[in-house]
């Protein structure tokens, strides 16, 4: 069975009928006799879209599912976090294309997207940041998809519908498929060992000048991916929020030993050239850490590009997730 079909939804399919408005086009939507239009699904409501879009401005979460893609665009906002998980010829295709947004929802330039004369808007943003964006005033220019993240492992879901908002679906298949392929064996390579192990993880996002820490479990950023390959992750959000906090939460650093005392190992997240990011540093220089019956046993395991929103994104995370699990298969 396909990760397409099963563990690439882990646990979204119950969360996707529960958004409003998440999903691409009804079936039999693209009306060739109106104009070439179809009505497509979006956070925003049932938008009537161009059927074959020439002219598409991407901005947050889009940008790089677009440009994977290849779709036909036109002006992306600014996305530096993304960078390093870009391949060089998608870097150079961001670099080249016009910036008509920062990096925040906030930093729109309305002048600059309509300077760039889309037939199709796909903002990729959360629900509670589309409040940042006048809405109104980019409708007036081209018709808006807003496609934003909510639970992480759902960029599966989010990816692809940004993809067919773009008319863009055969080549973000053909990554997806061999993503899969991909996944599937090393869940194969795995399959004795890393299904056994009761996991925890440590994610990039606490704040240590609060004395915090972010503990990640099944379908968030640092975790979602490791699973498609056989990795579990035990425990669940004791008060659960809204997005990420759906599936992650903040323990002061005096919780570690409860938090992850039971795990036979540990992931934990660093940035995309292996360096250890300060929030999980301060996790890892405490003695309680240093006490920890998994750290003690040598069973901790960095996982780089953990922020991976694309299938070709995703295929580096699997590399990561490979080399630094190697170790368990010689034990």
């Amino acid at each position: 069975m396909s990760i397409r079909r099963s563990s690439g939804l882990i646990g979204a399919v119950a969360l996707a009928v529960a958004l409003t408005g998440c999903g691409s086009s009804d079936g039999g939507s693209d009306d060739s006799g109106k104009g070439g239009t179809r009505e497509f699904a979006a956070d925003n409501g049932k938008i009537r879209i161009p059927a074959d879009p020439k002219r598409v401005v991407a901005t947050g979460y889009a940008v790089p599912v677009m440009i994977e893609a290849h779709a036909p665009l036109v002006g992306v906002s600014s996305w530096k976090r993304g960078e390093p998980m870009m391949s060089k010829q998608d870097l150079a295709t961001y670099k080249k294309l016009p910036k008509v947004a920062g990096e925040q929802a906030a930093e729109t330039n309305y002048e600059a997207v309509a300077e760039a004369k889309p037939d199709l808007i796909v903002i990729g943003v959360p629900a509670p940041v589309l409040g940042d964006i006048d809405v109104k005033r980019l409708e007036s220019i081209a018709p808006v998809v807003a496609i934003g993240p909510t639970v992480p492992s759902m960029w599966r879901e989010q990816s692809r519908q940004q993809a067919d908002a773009a008319g863009a679906l055969e080549r973000f298949d053909a990554i997806q498929d061999k993503y899969e392929a991909k996944a599937a064996k090393l869940a194969e390579k795995y399959k004795n060992v890393l299904p056994k192990l009761k996991l925890g993880h440590v994610g990039a996002y606490g704040e240590s000048a609060k004395g915090t820490w972010q503990r990640e479990f099944g379908r968030s950023w640092g975790t979602n991916i490791a699973e498609d390959v056989g990795a579990q992750y035990y425990g669940k959000v004791k008060k659960k929020g809204p997005g990420s906090r759906a599936v992650s939460e903040y323990p002061s650093l005096e919780e570690l030993p409860d938090a992850l005392g039971e795990a036979d190992a540990i992931t934990y997240s660093v940035n995309a050239d292996g360096s250890v990011p300060q929030p999980v540093k301060y996790v890892m220089d405490s003695k309680l850490w240093k006490n920890l019956p998994a750290v003690k046993a040598g069973r901790t395991f960095p996982i780089r590009c953990t922020e991976a929103a694309t299938y070709g994104q995703a295929m580096q995370t699997l590399d990561a997730i490979d080399t630094s699990l190697a170790p368990l298969l010689k034990r």
